[in-house]
């Protein structure tokens, strides 16, 4: 570790700051996606394998980031689950199966990671605002229970207004527009495909609309392809049966989602916990749903068992390249972590 910081408090209070707010008050924490339909603000974040950690607070308002300082990892200290041998032997992998009729995409992810002295992330948060602003950013503290993730996600989930609801997918990733191909064009309609039926599972007949396909949207480092796709539900719908529905996300999956987990969890030898989860807010203020924001936990730090970590992915078709879908996880990553290292963000790939 380089220059560790030695005389800082740790954090003790729980709080989150999402959507331009400072949550604090912790009233409870659950497990259960069931209380998302109880009155309160409530904190989500929820593991791509499932687990979830829903924080309720009291006090919820309009807040700059706490500000803090950030030492954060030496930048060679960083390993891969998977290394680029791995990875690329993973992607040869869903080849096969996709060339055998057995699934037609899936993601395939990485997770890095660095030691770290930091015992929270506020500081990262607060550079991560600055150097790689995003559309749905998140800093959840939960020291309570050993929980701190700090999200840059450009990827929305689920949006919900009281009975409509909204998805927007990201698939094709590159450079700059230039950069992206057919291949790129038809992972994202395969993917709008899966969001239109998952969403299709609790809409009213007929609401179920795609009213954005593959547009092209800029962020720091890259550019990426997003499509819209909008539903209403009926009144009364639950949080359980939402995300029954549409868990996980079809975007860092694959299809048919069922097939595509087996092969996920057969190729990557650790969990992605966070990563490719979802975190946000649920407002039920009042005892009125009155919004609802979960982006998929993409561009995703979490601290865990003294270590820094950070997936980073890539979703695997039949017109895939082994090496081009490495490139793509390291395009993902490079801009992000060098802010965690505190090197200055290049557009020169890293290995990591």
């Amino acid at each position: 570790m380089r220059n560790a910081r030695q005389d800082r408090n740790r954090v003790t209070d729980d709080f989150a700051y999402v959507n331009g707010c400072l949550a604090s008050g912790l009233v409870e924490i659950s497990h259960d996606f069931a209380d998302l339909d109880r009155p309160g603000f409530w904190i989500v974040v929820a593991a791509f394998e499932g687990a979830v950690t829903c924080a309720r607070f009291s006090d919820v308002r309009p807040a700059t980031l706490p500000a803090a300082s950030w030492v954060g990892p030496h930048p060679q200290s960083w390993t891969s689950s998977l290394d680029e041998i791995a990875y690329m032997a993973a992607v040869s992998q869903v080849r096969q199966r996709i060339a055998a009729g057995h699934v037609y995409q899936v993601n395939v992810c990485r997770t890095l990671s660095a030691p770290t002295d930091e015992s929270d992330l506020i500081g990262l948060a607060g550079k991560l605002a600055t150097a790689h602003p995003s559309r749905y950013p998140a800093l959840v503290t939960l020291p309570s229970v050993g929980l701190h993730v700090c999200s840059a996600s450009p990827e929305l989930f689920l949006r919900r207004f009281g009975e409509l609801i909204e998805t927007r997918p990201i698939k094709g990733t590159g450079r700059t527009a230039s950069d992206l191909a057919i291949k790129d064009r038809a992972e994202n309609v395969m993917i709008v495909d899966m969001a239109r039926n998952d969403l299709g599972r609790i809409a009213v007949t007929g609401s179920v609309q795609v009213t954005g396909l593959c547009e092209i949207e800029p962020y720091p480092g890259l550019v990426q392809l997003v499509s819209t796709v909008t539903a209403a539900v009926a009144h009364g719908t639950t949080w359980p049966e939402i995300l029954a529905a549409t868990w996980p996300p079809a975007s860092v999956s694959g299809a048919p989602k069922s097939t595509a987990l087996r092969i996920i969890a057969e190729l990557e030898p650790v969990p992605r916990g966070p990563y490719c989860g979802a975190i946000g807010f649920i407002d039920n203020i009042g005892g009125e749903m009155r919004e609802a924001v979960l982006a998929v936990g993409i561009r995703t730090f979490w601290l865990d068992d003294g270590k820094l970590r950070f997936g980073t992915g890539a979703g695997i078709t039949w017109g895939s390249s082994p090496r081009g879908e490495w490139a793509e996880t390291v395009l993902k990553s490079q801009r992000l972590i060098a802010i965690a290292s505190n090197e200055h963000p290049r557009n020169g790939m890293r290995g990591w």
